[in-house]
């Protein structure tokens, strides 16, 4: 009876050590990074280039997988439900993991319950953009000319509770105007449609349209943060611009399923630490306008935090403003 006790305890032994083991080899196999929107959008620009760095140092690839559709929520919604080993993660950001509470009566997941954060990737400074025949010359015209002619203008937005529709909202709010919304299924789309001159403005992430702005092939009125990029040194911010109410800068960050293992979520923000420290990474993100976070403000504490915070922040900012028609 005691031996058969003993090979009981060393069998239960064994099977509790497995998840262990696996925890401390993860990973052994490709992780899938899911991104909530099209391919060529600022999340999806962020995800490729951490993503990529991250594989090197994990020494397994990192495959993104853009699925799309209900401004982010409809793969936020599914990575929740995701096995909670680490193969799985998305790039969420601003809109999937705090607007989106506002902006989803019936969103059927909780950003800060139902995830668990690994870390801030990148801020990324939202401007106020136009095509490139729109009339007005600088911000205090465009905001005289949405108000006289919103009933008349299209404003392209990448789906309800992304950053360029809640941004846009925010600045439509501010101006008192409900010109009519065009959704996408990304701010890539999106954009391509205001560079054809399909739509009037928009608001949209720095990482999406520097390259843009710079060829002339959109109008750039303001950038919404205390101080201009250094990336777009000429866009005035928005309170030099004669509009210090829009303050809108948005984040990416990777977010696994609620109840991966602490060890797994370890690894993978070490990673990406990894990534943002380097030079090269660096140097990309910065050169698209992305805000880098410090080591003291990018890790899962931290952007746990901020999660809940930003909800906050955008739930007042949207029962306020009223959502769009």
């Amino acid at each position: 009876m005691l031996a058969t006790l003993r090979f009981l305890g060393c069998i239960a032994t064994i099977v509790a050590a497995v998840p262990a083991l696996a925890q401390t080899d993860f990973p052994n196999r490709t992780v899938n990074v899911v991104v909530p929107f099209a391919a060529g959008g600022p999340t999806d620009t962020i995800a490729r280039i951490v993503g990529e760095h991250m594989s090197r140092t994990l020494k397994q690839p990192f495959v993104i997988e853009n699925i799309v559709g209900a401004g982010g929520t409809i793969a936020s919604s599914r990575v929740a439900k995701e096995k909670p080993d680490g193969y799985t993660i998305i790039m969420g950001h601003m809109g999937t993991h705090a607007a989106s509470v506002a902006l989803y009566p019936k969103l059927t997941y909780k950003p800060d319950v139902d995830f668990a954060p690994i870390g801030l990737a990148a801020g990324t400074p939202v401007l106020v953009l136009a095509k490139k025949e729109f009339p007005a010359k600088d911000l205090k015209e465009f905001a005289s000319y949405v108000k006289a002619n919103a009933g008349k203008l299209n404003m392209a937005h990448a789906g309800v509770g992304s950053v360029s529709f809640t941004t846009c909202l925010l600045l439509n709010s501010i101006l008192g105007a409900k010109p009519t919304a065009v959704p996408y299924t990304g701010t890539g789309p999106a954009l391509t449609a205001l560079i054809a001159g399909q739509v009037d403005y928009m608001c949209d992430q720095i990482v999406n349209v520097v390259q843009q702005i710079e060829s002339g092939q959109i109008k750039a009125y303001a950038i919404g943060t205390p101080e201009r990029s250094p990336a777009l040194p000429n866009v005035p911010t928005s309170k030099e611009a004669g509009l210090p109410e829009f303050q809108a800068q948005a984040w990416n960050a990777l977010f696994a399923p609620r109840g991966t293992p602490q060890p797994v979520v370890d690894r993978l923000a070490g990673a990406l630490d990894q990534a943002l420290d380097d030079p090269e990474v660096r140097k990309r993100l910065l050169a698209l306008g992305s805000v880098i976070p410090d080591r003291a403000g990018r890790g899962p504490q931290a952007l746990e935090k901020l999660v809940s915070s930003e909800i906050d922040r955008w739930t007042k900012t949207i029962r306020a403003a009223g959502p769009l028609d």
